[in-house]
């Protein structure tokens, strides 16, 4: 019956490519290097080509469960079994086990014992402390780099802006998200700090979860005024006005996309 459930839930979610599920079935043993030492019975190290393999299926199966889960199809309050989601995908449960578990360290589910993983439900309280976090991080950092960086170099984000602006358009809210945290991540990394830009992702990723919940159609336009935000931010980190940079990172953190 759990199942059953999961599967109408989970109907739009993300489908991970085909050489995905060709790349889970198990790689072939590789023979031994003439020459080679075994030091007698010694267990040898997995083949390289394996390993790639299973951390490119996991990393897959991880994209596409964080556009599941910003696009609404993994719900709030669910739960969901890694045997369940791996069916969908057409691959094993392991990768989807190994994918979840990193969702959980992002805030985004919680392990429920013996029966799967369960999305977050996040209040209004928490995503505002996430706001406030990320703006005692990003507004003084923002500010000196309003007095530093040349206009060429912020000219340079115009396309990551753009691309955010089309996302929005679109009401495309997986697509939205992840242009918006590159948008951010760029105007980060030119401080050259970059634990600052992990841990600015970070919580920038959590003030995504849970997600937007309602019909798309009811958040494009507030997506799209989150999205002309980008612009005006570059716009005024052109002309160094840390007014209007201060003013517009603190009001964007709050705004649909953050």
């Amino acid at each position: 019956m759990e199942q059953a459930r999961a599967h109408d839930a989970y109907r739009l979610a993300v489908r991970v490519p085909e050489q995905v599920r060709a790349s889970s079935a198990p790689a072939p043993a590789s023979p031994q290097v003439r020459g080679e030492h075994t030091h007698g019975e010694s267990v040898a190290l997995p083949a390289p080509r394996r390993t790639v393999q299973r951390n490119s299926v996991r990393g897959q199966i991880l994209d596409a469960l964080r556009a599941a889960l910003v696009g609404g199809d993994l719900a709030p309050g669910e739960v969901y079994s890694a045997p369940v989601l791996g069916e969908r995908f057409g691959v094993s449960a392991t990768p989807v086990r190994e994918a979840m578990q990193q969702l959980a360290t992002e805030g985004a589910v919680e392990v429920v014992p013996n029966r799967g993983f369960r999305v977050t439900e996040r209040s209004a309280r928490e995503l505002g402390e996430l706001a406030e976090v990320r703006a005692l991080i990003e507004v003084p950092v923002m500010l000196r780099l309003a007095r530093t960086v040349p206009a060429a170099r912020w000219c340079e984000l115009r396309p990551l802006a753009e691309a955010s602006a089309v996302a929005a358009a679109g009401g495309d809210l997986a697509r939205y998200a992840e242009a918006d945290r590159a948008f951010h991540g760029a105007v980060l990394a030119l401080s050259g700090n970059q634990q600052l830009v992990q841990v600015a992702d970070d919580l920038h990723r959590r003030s995504q979860w849970p997600l937007v919940s309602g019909p798309v159609h009811g958040r494009r336009a507030d997506l799209v005024a989150d999205a002309a935000e980008h612009k005006a931010l570059l716009e005024a980190l052109v002309a160094k006005d840390l007014g209007v940079v201060q003013s517009l990172v603190r009001e964007h953190f709050a705004g649909a996309g953050g």
